[in-house]
């Protein structure tokens, strides 16, 4: 007889040299004496020992019987135990969720909506990977990502969770009033500009803008080459050149004077952030919270 198939006759057996009592075992388990007392006898015959001691008044587990009792009913109580949790599970939204998205996308999108997510479910845990390159969230086991539109793969179901975005060219009013504004796009290749090398790539981000259905891309140089947008606006606020961002991080920069901004014409709108993930994923009830909390509703 394989090993797995005792596992239904050990729970019977378990019950039986607990209750010490086929009459009250039977009646637990919902079956009749006769057909207890056969599974006990077969699952002896199966192992080749005896596992209870019987007479007319009670029934006790042998020396082989306290063995299995002691070393063996505890994983099956442990079993029991998980399978509660996972119901759980799905009458309650539990476990962790874990998200690569960029740094910008984090700050903008995801912070403000965890402080009232994280506070309205205590059991969800959510592991947050910052990378602001192509990410494969399936080869490495995150649960989603979130990127502009644009750059959701495709296969993937993409839910909005941001308004459209727009990009911003800036630099201090020092800096342009010692070297003159870009008039064009192309001019950009004249200033020292502050690149941005993608990871995992590896590659320098060329700019990109359109204007009246022109698009184009525009490969800039400079002294500065950064790994994230917020270290571009650190080094555009220090004066140490032309920096292109996302335009809700330098908005307020520009808005109190310490960033001029340039080119707006040329920075038309795109998709904005998108939570994108595999169609054929079974999505656990936290999952679930995460998507309908963030889903971005016009």
């Amino acid at each position: 007889m394989d090993t797995r198939d005792y596992l239904n006759d050990l729970m019977t057996f378990f019950v039986v040299a607990k209750e010490r009592s086929f009459t009250r075992a039977a009646a637990r388990l919902g079956v009749s004496q006769s057909r207890l007392s056969q599974t006990i006898k077969s699952l002896e015959e199966g192992l080749g020992v005896r596992l209870l001691a019987r007479t007319t008044r009670s029934v006790a587990p042998t020396e082989a019987g306290e063995h299995l009792l002691r070393n063996v009913a505890p994983h099956f109580e442990q079993i029991e135990s998980e399978l509660g949790a996972l119901v759980d599970f799905g009458a309650k939204p539990a476990g962790t969720v874990r998200i690569t998205a960029t740094e910008n996308a984090v700050s903008s999108i995801l912070w403000p909506a965890f402080t009232e997510i994280l506070a309205d479910y205590p059991d969800i845990k959510v592991e947050v990977s910052i990378e602001n390159g192509p990410t494969d969230i399936v080869a490495e086991g995150f649960d989603a990502g979130i990127r502009h539109g644009e750059m959701v793969a495709r296969g993937m179901i993409a839910v909005p969770i941001g308004p459209k975005m727009r990009m911003a060219v800036v630099a201090t009013p020092q800096f342009f009033n010692r070297y003159g504004r870009p008039l064009i796009p192309q001019d950009l290749t004249n200033y020292n500009c502050v690149n941005l090398r993608i990871s995992p790539t590896g590659i320098l981000y060329a700019w990109e803008f359109e204007k009246d259905g022109h698009e184009l891309r525009v490969r800039v140089d400079g002294q500065l080459v950064v790994s994230t947008a917020p270290a571009s606006l650190t080094a555009a606020l220090s004066g140490l050149g032309v920096a292109y961002m996302p335009e809700d991080m330098a908005k307020a920069h520009v808005a109190s004077g310490a960033l001029v901004r340039v080119l707006e014409d040329w920075c038309e709108p795109f998709d904005g952030y998108h939570l994108y993930y595999p169609n054929r994923r079974q999505h656990s009830a936290a999952f679930a919270v995460l998507i309908e909390r963030l889903r971005y509703h016009l």
